[in-house]
């Protein structure tokens, strides 16, 4: 019985440690991905005006448009590719 109750804790440890894993991606690495993943979609679609990439324009499909987009990170990384 002793080694069933061993059993069952390690289990217990296990999930309590992947569930805060789990909550530690979601709630301080995914908002990051999720806005790099956004800017890079928005960026790519974009329309920067006279090559000033800091105040950009994103028109979605809706067509609701976004203004004031800084786009210099997404072309200097396109840039080194």
């Amino acid at each position: 019985m002793k080694e069933a109750t061993g059993e069952l804790n390690m289990t217990v440890v296990t999930v309590v440690a992947i569930a805060a894993v789990a909550a530690f991606f979601y709630a301080f690495v995914w908002p990051g991905i999720q806005a790099s993943i956004k800017a890079s979609t928005y960026c790519s679609n974009a329309y920067c005006a006279g090559g000033d990439f800091t105040n950009c324009t994103y028109t979605d499909e809706n067509g609701e448009t976004q203004t004031g987009l800084n786009c210099s990170n997404y072309y200097r990384d396109q840039a080194q590719q």
